[in-house]
């Protein structure tokens, strides 16, 4: 397994990967409690699978990605 230590808490460092994904957001390092039922109410976020694939989380990821795919187009000046 890829060394996700760096990202996760404690707990959560020697989880597998289906684990990780099942597993609340706040395993994620930096996130905590209050963030994890902040996430919930607002947009129904429970798990790190919800966090990666909500709509907004998805639809923000694309508008950076273009974002640095039109930059890249543009000529020098």
């Amino acid at each position: 397994m890829a060394d996700m230590s760096r990202f996760l808490d404690k707990a959560y460092e020697t989880k597998e990967f289906d684990e990780l994904a099942d597993a609340p957001v706040d395993a994620l390092q930096g996130v905590s409690k209050a963030d994890a039922e902040a996430l919930q109410k607002a947009l129904n976020i429970k798990t790190v699978r919800d966090l990666a694939t909500n709509k907004y989380v998805l639809w923000a990821q694309a508008i950076v990605h273009l974002t640095h795919t039109n930059a890249a187009k543009k000529p020098a000046k």
